[in-house]
């Protein structure tokens, strides 16, 4: 089943794992090959959201790098190589893939999400 490009508004993750996060909105974009995530994230704390959130989705961390304003991971999940990217000036966060057949994977990940997530 695919999920439609949409906002899931005023979400907070409800489970042992990922008490610390807050989600404020998620989307799917199918012309961006993403799914962004609005949260509170403090960027020297990166790890501290990315890790539980890489762990409740079944990824795999495989790289991690760094910059002055920017994370950005590699994860795997069953073979599909995706990017968790976090930039610090424009408070974004997302997961994105570079192949078109990669993004009903982002899709699933969405519905993953949803038995967690409980609107405010």
């Amino acid at each position: 089943m695919k999920l439609p490009s949409t906002h899931l508004k005023a979400i907070s993750l409800d489970t042992i794992s990922l008490d610390t996060i807050s989600l404020d909105t998620i989307s799917l974009d199918r012309s961006a090959l993403s799914l962004a995530v609005s949260a509170d994230i403090d960027f020297d704390r990166f790890a501290d959201f990315a890790e539980p959130l890489a762990a409740a989705l079944d990824c795999t961390v495989r790289e991690r790098q760094w910059g002055a304003d920017r994370h950005q991971w590699l994860l795997e999940f069953e073979g599909s190589q995706l990017w968790l990217n976090y930039e610090f000036y424009g408070n974004i966060c997302w997961l994105s893939t570079e192949r078109e057949a990669d993004f009903e994977v982002l899709e699933y990940l969405a519905t993953l999400l949803q038995p967690h997530l409980r609107v405010n």
